[in-house]
């Protein structure tokens, strides 16, 4: 837990004025958009590949990698993935409004190494601060001479369009975002043919990166290659933003690096169970991930291998803690009905299977559970994502309808005999306990924590700066 932090750092030192471009230029901005112009695009590309980054949108694939793949077709697009919809996760809206400049910085980089010369910021339309912010952001670079016509003096032309998203949850997928910053209904593609390099906004040659990816690019060039990759883990270089949210002492987003375990996230960066209640399940990585357990997960280490190996997913960094008091059943209830309500209905296993699920676990957590339900629910899950293993089997486009099973896979594999208490009592077995948890400001009933504050007033533990700082 020793790295120092990196996308964090500046809004951790000046906590009041991150986000001015006065600041941001006094504490080394825009100098590394400068270099980037007079390199080439191989430079560029070869200089990411090397450094490790791994997008931070969810998928974790190389962003170098990604680049690489562009198709050579001109015109080319740079689209930046804002549309943070994924419950428990809120690490992109303390980036966006805290140190958009960053962004804006890596926004550049990112067109110079791609040969783009429009880029598009699409923002979940929920969060107007955000957008007011990253427009001011990108106001003052076009009146400084960083965006627009002969950027920094180049050749070099790049026109930044914000765009506010209509608060769909699908227009996270990339192509359903395309389709939705082209004016059609966010529904995802195919793919093939619609890969975003090879077709994408318009048909052209398309880059979708996330918010937290392209803010680490001015660190990358300024630390170089080789010293960003020591940085944490062997094959997960860099820091990462945790966002820890439920039942803990310290919900926040937190710059950490991987490598370490969940109890060290849990109980020492995220100051333990709140109310010293027993931790009974996590979900590592926002509310599609398949979840964790203590007696399996808690000395696992926190790295994209070991959470794959195990069933599951880092995601987009969404840590959702889970107490003793919480009824599994309704936690899973409330999950599977927020994928139900924003399956775009384009295939008929999501948008019919979501459905039925959310019913049968409606009926048990009300009391009108039958002892075939769960295996009428595992059986309606299977028709969503075959087997019921991860990473799923899809009969669907996008992965939505497979991210509606995780919570059944979990009730399944951890919770069979309280989900067979709620049938034979009429009731959760936890009683009252449960039901006030599930209440609770920090519960997964809501879409997100807004827990986005660099400093609290009640401070950082006492954790000094680079070891587990709350960002």
């Amino acid at each position: 837990m020793s790295a120092a932090l990196i996308v964090t750092r500046r809004m951790i030192d000046h906590p009041a004025d991150s986000h001015r471009i006065d600041v941001y230029e006094d504490t080394g901005g825009y100098v590394q958009a400068r270099r980037a112009v007079g390199m080439t695009r191989d430079e560029l590309v070869d200089t990411v590949k090397a450094s490790g980054l791994l997008g931070r949108g969810g998928a974790a694939f190389s962003a170098g990698l990604k680049w690489s793949f562009l198709a050579p077709a001109r015109p080319a697009y740079l689209v930046i993935n804002a549309d943070e919809s994924e419950p428990g996760t809120f690490k992109d809206r303390q980036l966006l409004e805290r140190d958009p400049h960053q962004m804006v910085e890596g926004i550049i980089i990112t067109a110079i190494a791609n040969e783009v010369h429009h880029a598009f910021i699409y923002i979940r339309g929920e969060y107007p601060k955000s957008a007011r912010r990253v427009q001011a952001a990108v106001d003052e670079a076009y009146a400084c001479g960083y965006l627009g016509s002969g950027i920094f003096g180049s050749d070099h032309d790049l026109e930044v369009t914000i765009h506010l998203g209509g608060g769909a949850y699908i227009c996270g997928e990339e192509t359903a975002l395309i389709n939705s910053l082209e004016g059609k209904r966010g529904e995802p593609r195919l793919k093939p043919p619609y890969f975003p390099a090879a077709k994408g906004l318009y048909m052209l040659p398309t880059i979708v990166n996330n918010v937290e990816t392209v803010s680490n690019l001015p660190h990358i060039l300024d630390m170089g290659a080789e010293e960003y990759g020591k940085v944490a883990h062997e094959t997960d270089t860099g820091t990462f933003l945790f966002s820890v949210s439920g039942h803990v002492n310290g919900p926040g987003n937190y710059e950490l690096a991987h490598g370490i375990t969940w109890r060290e996230l849990i109980y020492e960066v995220a100051g333990g169970i709140r109310d010293d209640r027993k931790l009974k399940a996590w979900i590592p990585g926002g509310a599609s991930a398949p979840w964790f357990v203590p007696a399996q997960h808690l000395d696992l280490e926190i790295t994209k291998e070991a959470t794959e190996g195990a069933g599951s997913m880092l995601g987009s960094g969404a840590v959702i803690v889970m107490d003793e008091t919480t009824c599994t059943v309704r936690a899973a209830e409330r999950l599977v009905r927020f994928f139900a309500h924003e399956s775009c209905g384009q295939c008929t296993p999501c948008r019919e299977g979501t459905t039925w699920m959310e019913m049968i676990l409606r009926r048990i957590e009300e009391g009108q559970g039958r002892e075939v339900d769960l295996d009428l629910l595992l059986d309606v899950s299977d028709g969503i994502s075959i087997g019921l293993a991860w990473p799923p089997k899809m009969t669907t486009i996008c992965p939505l309808g497979p991210s509606a099973v995780s919570p059944v896979i979990a009730l399944r594999d951890y919770f069979r005999d309280e989900v067979m208490e709620h049938v034979r009592l009429g009731r959760c077995p936890l009683g009252t306990a449960a039901r006030g948890a599930s209440n609770s400001e920090t519960d997964i009933d809501r879409p997100e924590v807004l827990a986005v504050e660099t400093r609290r007033e009640r401070g950082s533990g006492g954790r000094p700066p680079g070891e587990g700082s709350p960002a």
